[in-house]
């Protein structure tokens, strides 16, 4: 049975520290985080959540697009927990686009990120998958996968001219989408 998990915010210091290698995927906690993880950020309408932004420091997060009142215009997919990822390529083209985080409610920036990224991550049957990324799925895996660093959205601000309230980005952007 999952339950919804506090999401920790930003200055909580544990959001900046390097996550440790999942050794044992099939381990009960393991997969009962997973199904947290799924709850939690369905509940919070993101659209993607990594394991620290619940104070757990594993290399894992789940990759969830779907349309919701913050990202009207996401794509649909199934909720997809990605462990132990790498990104083994990219594309050269950058693309700065509006994001969001629910460790930083209330703010987006607009962040440079590859286009097209190809990933490698072990999936939650403890299986080896390779997929290429494009666009916003692409970008919701780049931003988890810098929480597993201990980066946050934030850091990769080019300005701050490039950051703006919730408030202003739903009227702005997604009223003009």
């Amino acid at each position: 049975m999952s339950e919804l998990v506090p999401i920790i915010q930003l200055g909580n210091p544990q959001l900046r520290e390097k996550s440790a290698l999942v050794e044992n995927i099939q381990d009960e906690e393991i997969q009962r985080l997973i199904e947290n993880l799924i709850t939690t950020v369905a509940q919070a309408n993101g659209v993607g959540i990594a394991a620290p932004q619940v104070a757990a420091k594993k290399r894992l997060f789940i990759v969830a697009s779907r349309p919701n009142a913050r990202y009207p215009n996401a794509p649909e997919m199934e909720p997809t927990a990605m462990i132990n990822p790498k990104i083994i390529a990219h594309s050269t083209e950058v693309v700065k686009g509006w994001e969001g985080c629910l460790s930083v409610p209330g703010v987006r920036g607009l962040i440079p990120r590859y286009q097209a990224i190809e990933i490698e991550y072990t999936d939650r049957n403890g299986k080896l998958q390779q997929q290429e990324l494009t666009d916003f799925v692409a970008r919701i895996f780049q931003h988890e996968y810098d929480h597993l660093d201990g980066i946050v959205f934030v850091d990769r601000l080019e300005s701050t001219l490039d950051m703006i309230t919730e408030q202003e980005y739903q009227q702005r952007v997604v009223k003009n989408a």
